[in-house]
């Protein structure tokens, strides 16, 4: 081996050394504790960040974006994992002491404020709007 490799050779082996000891900086804050009633078990938030799910023994627990309990979700069975499906319409919900998968198809309803709108027909009328987003 000439010494021209013997110098490449120590410089890489330098190199290798200051990498393996060198570590990324990263920066973190807290930004909120959820205090639970039942120990959770599993968390899967949708793919628009505006919902966190918990799984605990026998609920499923709903949190908005910004920490509110929004609803709760009875499960009443033994379930030990839960995914979200990739358009955040669907949950889940694993259990292997039963060995089963369910599928739970999920739906916000949002409160639309109408007062002082034109209306045509009882101002109490129910209304439901249908969003067609699966098309191509």
């Amino acid at each position: 081996m000439g010494p021209k490799c013997i110098g490449l050779l120590c410089a890489l082996l330098i190199l290798m050394g200051a990498a393996a000891g060198s570590f990324a900086s990263v920066e973190w804050d807290l930004e909120r504790t959820f205090q639970m009633d039942q120990p959770p078990l599993d968390v899967a938030v949708s793919p628009d960040g505006k919902h966190m799910f918990v799984l605990t023994e026998s609920d499923i627990f709903v949190y908005s974006q910004v920490g509110k309990l929004e609803d709760k979700i009875h499960v009443g069975h033994p379930v030990d994992q839960m995914k979200i499906g990739p358009r955040g319409k669907r949950l889940f919900l694993t259990s292997t002491k039963d060995r089963t998968v369910q599928v739970v198809t999920i739906d916000f309803i949002v409160d639309i404020n109408v007062s002082g709108s034109p209306y045509k027909g009882r101002q109490d009328a129910p209304v439901v709007i249908a969003v067609f987003s699966d098309f191509q």
